[in-house]
C-alpha cells in the first residue's frame, strides 16, 4: 500500500502579500485580479463592490435594501420554520455585503431596515425563540456598530432604532 502525502502551501502574511503587490506593475495585477476571480463567486462579488459600486454608497445600500425586501416577500410564513431559515439567509446575505463594503453607516443602515422590516412583516418574533433570538442579536449588532460611530451620526441613527 503507498500512501501519498501532499503538503499545503503556507499562506503569505498580508503584509507580505502588500509588498509583493506594491512591486508588480499594473498589468500583471489586473491579471492577478482577474484570476483570482475566476475562483470563488465571493471574490467575483468582492471584485465587482470595489469596481462598480463602491464610489456610489448610497445606491449600493439601495440595492441591498430591495434585495432584502425581495427575500422577505419571499418568505413562506406557512410554518415558523420555513419563516426562520429564510430570515437566516437574509441575515447572511446582510452580513456578506457588510464585510465587502466595510462600512459601518452601511452596516447600520442595513441591519436597522432588516430590523425595521422584520417587525412590520406579520412575523410573530416572540412566539418562536429562535427568530426572537436572530432579532435581538441583531439589535446587539447595530447597538455596537452604533456605538462605534461618531456622536453626530449616532444622533441621526438613535430615532430609527427608537423604533425598532
Amino acid at each position: 500500500m503507498y500512501l501519498i502525502y501532499f503538503s499545503r502551501m503556507k499562506a503569505a502574511t498580508i503584509h507580505e502579500i502588500k509588498q509583493e503587490l506594491l512591486t508588480l506593475k499594473p498589468a500583471v495585477l489586473a491579471e492577478l485580479c482577474l484570476r483570482l476571480g475566476k475562483f470563488k463567486k465571493e471574490n467575483k462579488e468582492l471584485l465587482t463592490y470595489l469596481l462598480f459600486e463602491a464610489h456610489d454608497e448610497q445606491s449600493y445600500v439601495t440595492g441591498i435594501k430591495n434585495e432584502i425586501d425581495e427575500e422577505f416577500s419571499t418568505i413562506n410564513l406557512s410554518h415558523l420554520y420555513f419563516a426562520k431559515k429564510s430570515l437566516r439567509k437574509i441575515v447572511r446575505i446582510i452580513n456578506k455585503y457588510c464585510r465587502y463594503s466595510n462600512s459601518k453607516e452601511t452596516e447600520l443602515s442595513l441591519r436597522i431596515h432588516f430590523c425595521s422590516t422584520l417587525k412590520d412583516s406579520g412575523i410573530p418574533i416572540t412566539k418562536n425563540p429562535v427568530i426572537n433570538n436572530l432579532y435581538l442579536s441583531q439589535l446587539k449588532k447595530i447597538h455596537v456598530v452604533l456605538a462605534s460611530l461618531h456622536e453626530d451620526l449616532q444622533f441621526d441613527y438613535l430615532r430609527e432604532i427608537e423604533k425598532l
